[in-house]
């Protein structure tokens, strides 16, 4: 009886450990980003992209122009989690629900910059400018020079992102609402821009 009783026991432990791993499983979602090489990825303009001890490196080339690295895939609505490290200038950016002909790219960017200069705001890319920047004194949760991660989260008209577990922004949009598209990185012009990434992960909702 008392072996029936642990063998019971134990199989209940088993289901609830399997659950609350699949749990965590479908929390992260699905990497993008095979930590190899660029599959599932495309360059747009002659900047750098290349990987390096598993990790993406976003960086200026010779043009000092902007470049991309967009999704092959388009996606609707999701949640995106990202980890960045910006060495020197980190002038750069999320894009989502976008497309891009050469380097004309139209869409949304989750801004990824410097301090004082705004990341996690959204801007719109041949469009209307900016829609939304964040409170001035939430820039304090940038590490400049560390490991930061990003989520964006793009559901219907309703954005919003966070910065090392702070919401930065909330937005409403009935233009982003209609939009699908490709998630892409971005290298600003101006040249001197070296940004690491990892960690890229994507749940679709």
């Amino acid at each position: 009886m008392k072996k029936y009783l642990l063998t019971t026991l134990s199989l209940f432990a088993f289901i609830f450990l399997f659950q609350d791993c699949s749990s965590t499983q479908s929390a992260v979602g699905t990497s993008i980003f095979n930590g190899k090489d660029l599959s599932g990825w495309e360059i747009y303009g002659t900047e750098k992209w290349y990987v390096e001890d598993g990790m993406l490196i976003s960086e200026s080339g010779p043009d000092a122009q902007y470049g991309y690295l967009a999704t092959t895939k388009a996606y609707k609505d999701f949640e995106l989690t990202v980890n960045f490290l910006q060495e020197a200038n980190g002038n750069s950016g999320v894009f989502f629900r976008s497309s891009i002909e050469g380097t004309k790219i139209t869409g949304w960017q989750a801004e990824v910059a410097p301090p004082d200069h705004d990341t996690g705001g959204i801007y719109e890319s041949y469009g209307r400018g900016w829609l939304i920047k964040p409170d001035k004194a939430l820039d304090k949760h940038l590490k400049m020079g560390e490991w930061n991660m990003m989520k964006i989260r793009v559901v219907g008209d309703q954005v919003t992102t966070w910065l090392n577990g702070q919401e930065m922004i909330s937005l409403k949009d009935e233009k982003i609402g209609a939009a699908t598209g490709q998630i892409a990185l971005q290298i600003h012009d101006g040249g001197g821009i070296k940004v690491k990434w990892k960690n890229l992960r994507i749940k679709t909702l």
